[in-house]
């Protein structure tokens, strides 16, 4: 069976309102394969209908038996091969290959009629399928060729028994009309048909790309989202809710109560009056953890539009944890005030070493040891004044330099030895053991950055270890898969909850004299050159009393991350 394949190139003013697209052909193909079905069945009938006249008595003639077989066979080898592209445009083969067989067939049939069967009826299957799936003058071709088949066959009866000829000739007439009109009727539903399911698809597809979008952006959202009915029912909840509320809300099926636990009454309760004023809401108000001391949430409401009728009015419950809210504000607050040092660091300076200079020359010509120890002091303070303002140019410099230049390797155990020993000799600084195992591993790493981060780290086990032998360790390692780590170890008292939750963040320390970048420092220059930093409070390998260590792992010389 050819396929039935044709251009879209060809005239079809009658069918522009109906250009169709992928989306507009689907219910032609459905009323297609409903049409083949149909035609199968039609041709099933026939040929029991000729077993039937049989049956009765009467010999059908074998040309009707033929044609009603050869028609089954047809139809059959149709619905199940045939490649239908929508719409029938001409009277091609597609037309031919469908309407036209059925047309050849039925008027054989009328004509090899056998007693009183009348055949006249079938006739209305192509007037359908011409008007359905073809445009509007294949619609209109195929009723007229109906019509001037029964005025013919009208006409053949004429010539054998004119005395009945009117009769014949009025109801052919009549018949062509009504099928005129089914024509016409059956071929602009089939547009409106087609132009409505066009309609409904391109609806129903941005209605699923919004839903797809919206539910990314309600998941990915830091803000708890909860949507509820008037009932009090929740329809919808993302990751972030569950995450403020807890009390296992995600186990929860959807829809439940909002008041299903008593944590959330209050909540239930803020969206009863969001309905009842049909007002947005704002409140602040604590709600119970399963683990831990009360959250303080931030709930706002809003109302969805209701503008036809039958659409349920919604109320969408915004949660905001303040404790992360407030944690964001201070983050900003700390970068603003670090520009602002820096900045007034930069300025200070040069003033600052003036002082300095001016103070040393003048202890020069001083005798006086009470005013000696005046400018001591004042050379003392300068000189902390001037690590601070060191500090903060340099936090500025490593968030600037945020690229890791190319060739910065060193081997780690003896830059480690003479960066240590350089801090020994410079403070003092007695019972600092050295334990370096790293072999001959090689780093990415700046020297005078790991000078930094070693000092800050040595400054700060020494503000609070013990004067014993191995009260502060410098270790060095490498692990099974190759990464190296420095490790500086005190055995100092333990450090507050609240303190090492904020160990990391810039201008914070538990001592009035320390600019509290030292650490905020390390962090950023290891994060420069892809290492990482972190603090736990462990006891050595070899055994003794627990201390607090820092340690940094380092990327391998190649550059190469391993896990």
């Amino acid at each position: 069976m050819t396929p039935f394949l044709w251009s879209r190139a060809e005239s079809a003013t009658d069918w522009a309102p109906l250009e169709l697209n992928r989306r507009e052909s689907s219910a032609l193909q459905r009323l297609w394969r409903g049409f083949m079905t149909a035609r199968s069945f039609v041709a099933l009938v026939l040929l029991l209908l000729q077993a039937f006249v049989y049956a009765l008595g009467q010999a059908p003639r074998p040309a009707a038996v033929v044609l009603t077989g050869g028609y089954l066979v047809i139809t059959l080898v149709t619905a199940r091969y045939a490649v239908f592209q929508p719409p029938i445009r001409r009277f091609g083969s597609a037309w031919v290959s469908t309407i036209g067989i059925d047309l050849l067939i039925f008027s054989a049939l009328q004509l090899l009629q056998v007693g009183s069967i009348n055949y006249t009826p079938l006739f209305a299957l192509p007037v359908l399928m011409g008007a359905v799936l073809g445009i509007g003058k294949v619609g209109l071709g195929t009723t007229a060729v109906v019509a001037m088949l029964l005025l013919v066959h009208a006409g053949w009866y004429w010539l054998q028994d004119q005395a009945d000829a009117s009769a014949r000739f009025v109801q052919a007439a009549l018949t062509g009309t009504g099928l005129f009109v089914v024509s016409l009727l059956a071929n602009e539903l089939a547009r409106r048909l087609t132009r409505e399911e066009a309609l409904a698809q391109s609806n129903r597809s941005a209605a699923q790309m919004h839903a797809l979008v919206n539910d990314l952006v309600i998941e990915q959202l830091s803000e708890g989202v909860l949507v509820i009915d008037a009932k009090g029912q929740v329809h919808a909840a993302n990751p972030a809710a569950d995450e403020i509320l807890g009390q296992g809300l995600a186990q929860l099926a959807l829809p439940f109560a909002l008041n299903a636990h008593p944590a959330w009454a209050p909540l239930a309760a803020i969206a009863h009056n969001t309905f009842v004023r049909r007002t947005s809401q704002a409140r602040k108000i604590p709600i119970a953890q399963a683990l831990g001391a009360p959250r303080e949430v931030r709930v706002r409401t809003r109302l969805t539009r209701a503008e036809e009728h039958g659409i349920e009015r919604l109320c969408v419950m915004f949660l905001q944890d303040l404790r992360e809210l407030e944690a964001r504000i201070r983050t900003e607050k700390l970068a603003a005030m670090g520009r602002m040092s820096a900045a007034v660091a930069h300025e200070i300076r040069n003033p600052l070493a003036a002082i300095t200079q001016a103070s040393a020359l003048l202890g020069e010509d001083l005798v006086d040891p009470s005013h000696r120890r005046l400018t001591s002091m004042v050379q003392q303070n300068a000189q902390r004044l001037s690590r601070i303002v060191d500090d903060v140019l340099d936090v500025a410099r490593a968030r600037q330099q945020r690229t890791l230049p190319l060739g910065e390797q060193l081997v780690l155990d003896p830059t480690v030895r003479t960066l240590a020993e350089e801090w020994v000799r410079q403070t003092q600084r007695q019972g600092v053991l050295l334990m370096l195992e790293a072999g001959n591993s090689v780093v990415l790493f700046d020297v005078e950055h790991l000078r930094r981060i070693l000092v800050n780290l040595l400054d700060n086990a020494a503000r609070y270890a013990g004067a014993r032998e191995g009260s502060i360790q410098v270790t060095t390692r490498q692990n099974a898969t190759g990464r190296a780590s420095l490790h500086v170890w005190s055995d100092g008292a333990p450090l507050e909850p609240a303190v090492q939750r904020h160990l990391f963040e810039p201008f914070f320390s538990s001592e009035s004299r320390s600019s509290g970048l030292g650490l905020y420092l390390c962090r950023e220059l290891c994060e420069r050159h892809g290492a990482i930093i972190g603090y736990e409070r462990r006891a050595l390998p070899s055994g003794g009393p627990e201390g607090n260590e820092f340690a940094v792992t380092f990327l391998p010389g190649d550059g190469r991350l391993t896990q």
